[in-house]
């Protein structure tokens, strides 16, 4: 009996025993080894701050300031810290009613109580001063100073895109980034973030019972700088920017300007745009929506993003593939046939210069049935999908049916059907010429972006090679220029130059001769090469125009798109280029009444488009 009391005594002496060795465990783990509780208190005396880099500024290719940050604040709230507040004279001051007080209240409680986060954010330098000046009587509630963008001369705002609030997918992607923080969402802003973004600090600030900062901690031992981000320097020409988006006012459509030398862009539009500036600080939001579901959708970038037939434009390149295949010569004629495919009044063409000049629809189909018409040579016979797919190839050279590599995100790569595609449409690979001939004239299942547009005019003007259309020159500092290499090699489409000869001549003449179809855009001193297009869709015909200039020194290619406008290329298109020619090159425009026509005037089809109109006649 005694032995078992003696036994029961040693085990609940070695539960106590135990009991107390997992407390001073814990107590020496709390005390020692984890600070938060520590944390805890030092937030009643301590501020935690992170401080926000400037972004880095946006120039011009002349050195003009194109984005700059202006000084906001954000009104933040620590919600464990309020006590004895007047909700009433915080409403007034901020502008908010009770409900939305105890909306954002009931926000930040869900958030945390002993963490910080915003109740009002991007509060103005003029709205802050008479909030600033009674702070100190909202206990828990601190100012947060940050950068908003602002864009001083409201343009190229597809260009430059905005910046905006972080979501979960932006946290969850990057660790970098927390709640509250900003980001590029478009344009520049999204594709360069990591170079303009710079790098967080923190400080940590002495805070007395009444609210009010005493000073840094420990001399700020603890405080990191944050580090401003990098400038851009880009190739936009900031007085031809203006007046290109002048032109197209009011209008659908895009035009894309490119120093073919170099393939910097020159100018940058996509019709409708909007003020940059309306996409910052707290108007945002509303402003966001209104453009989103505007029906001429202003937020699409056009020049990126919309796939269009290309029309007769796409001709040029017909031509320079057939002449490299050697399934034609400069010198094949064919008669216009209009049973083969509809075609405006003209003479046949007796060569390949002339049927550019002329836009000849049955030449052209002529020339594209060589193409695919193709004999195998494993299987000596006319194999339709072996020429197709040389095609393709030879149209991916030129930029078509991929992404160009713009320093602008979102960019899509158009359509250049291929045998995949055929043989998935036409089930069990029934397809021939007879079936594809619309591809001919840039019609049928080809899609192209304007940028790949203007690239066209690019290559055309440098004889058979393109440099990467690109935004950026260079990055960083005016003394230690960063470049992108990438941005300065040249691609091949290894077709001899004497064909590219071919095509401007052609394309010259399509501007200065009689006969040819771009007439409204020739400058009486700039020797102009171009090429209209007018391309069925939905609705009535889009008007296309690519050109050059000048003609033995090119300086600048583009590309022109007006949605919706009746006429053809010739119509629209080609005298809205020929007065950005005439701009960049001369500086000024003389053909004022010209001008003035052009810019005023609307030819697109009202919105929204209630039928389609099918066209037998393009050019």
């Amino acid at each position: 009996m005694k032995k078992t009391l003696s036994s029961r005594r040693f085990v609940l002496m070695g539960i106590f025993i135990a009991v107390g060795v997992i407390y001073i465990i814990r107590l020496l783990f709390l005390q020692v080894f984890d600070d938060s509780y520590a944390q805890l208190a030092n937030r009643n005396a301590l501020r935690f701050v992170t401080q926000y880099p400037a972004r880095g500024l946006i120039y011009d290719r002349k050195g003009e300031l194109l984005v700059y940050n202006e000084l906001v604040y954000d009104l933040m709230v620590i919600p464990r810290q309020v006590k004895d507040l007047d909700t009433n004279l915080l409403c007034k001051l901020v502008g908010i009613d009770k409900e939305q007080f105890l909306s954002r209240m009931q926000k930040a409680y869900k958030y945390s109580s002993y963490a910080p986060s915003s109740f009002e954010k991007q509060i103005s330098k003029e709205d802050f001063g008479p909030i600033q000046e009674k702070l100190y009587l909202f206990h828990g509630f601190f100012a947060q100073s940050r950068t908003l963008r602002y864009y001083p001369h409201s343009v190229a705002c597809h260009v430059l895109g905005y910046v905006g609030e972080v979501n979960e997918n932006n946290i969850k992607k990057n660790p970098y980034y927390k709640k509250g923080d900003y980001i590029g969402m478009s344009g520049m802003e999204k594709y360069y973030e990591d170079i303009l973004r710079g790098k967080k600090g923190s400080k940590i600030t002495l805070v007395d019972v009444h609210n009010r900062e005493k000073g840094s901690f420990q001399n700020g031992e603890y405080d990191t700088a944050a580090v401003a981000g990098e400038n851009l320097y880009c190739s936009i020409d900031l007085e031809l920017q203006k007046y290109a988006e002048s032109l197209m006012q009011n209008k659908r459509g895009s035009i894309v300007a490119i120093e073919p030398k170099t393939g910097e862009i020159l100018c940058f539009v996509s019709a409708p745009f909007y003020d940059p500036n309306l996409l910052v600080g707290r108007v945002r939001g509303n402003n966001y929506m209104d453009l989103l579901n505007n029906i001429a959708k202003p937020l699409f970038n056009r020049a990126l993003m919309a796939e269009y037939p290309p029309g007769s434009i796409f001709k040029v390149a017909q031509a320079m593939i057939a002449l490299d295949m050697g399934v034609i010569s400069p010198n094949t004629s064919f008669a216009c046939d209009k049973s083969l495919v509809g075609c405006h009044q003209h003479p046949s063409a007796s060569n390949v210069k002339e049927a550019i000049k002329m836009s000849c629809n049955p030449y052209f189909y002529r020339v594209y049935q060589r193409i695919i018409q193709q004999e195998n040579p494993i299987t000596k016979k006319i194999d339709s999908k072996y020429g197709l797919a040389y095609w393709d190839e030879e149209m991916k050279k030129m930029g078509f049916g991929t992404r160009l590599g713009i320093d602008l995100p979102d960019v899509k790569k158009g359509f250049i059907p291929d045998t995949g595609y055929y043989n998935r449409y036409y089930k069990g690979g029934g397809w021939n010429f007879y079936t594809i001939y619309s591809n001919s004239i840039g019609q049928g299942e080809v899609g192209v972006i304007p940028l790949q547009m203007a690239n066209l005019a690019a290559i055309v003007a440098n004889r058979g090679w393109y440099i990467i259309p690109h935004l950026v020159k260079y990055f960083g500092d005016e003394n230690k220029k960063k470049r992108n290499t990438k941005y300065s090699n040249k691609h091949l489409t290894l077709i001899p130059k004497e064909y590219w000869d071919i095509a401007v001549e052609g394309m010259y003449e399509v501007v200065h001769q009689a006969g040819g179809t771009a007439r409204k855009a020739k400058i009486d001193d700039i020797a102009v090469c171009g090429k209209t297009g007018t391309a069925q869709n939905y609705g009535n015909d889009h008007s296309v125009f690519i050109c050059f200039a000048p003609k033995d020194d090119p300086q600048i290619a583009l590309s022109v798109y007006v949605e919706n406008a009746q006429g053809g290329g010739g119509s629209w298109a080609a005298p809205i280029a020929s007065l950005v020619v005439e701009k960049y090159i001369n500086k000024e425009v003389k053909r004022k009444d010209f001008e003035k026509m052009y810019m005023e005037v609307n030819p697109c089809q009202p919105l929204p488009l209630k039928r389609y109109i099918p066209k037998s006649k393009k050019k």
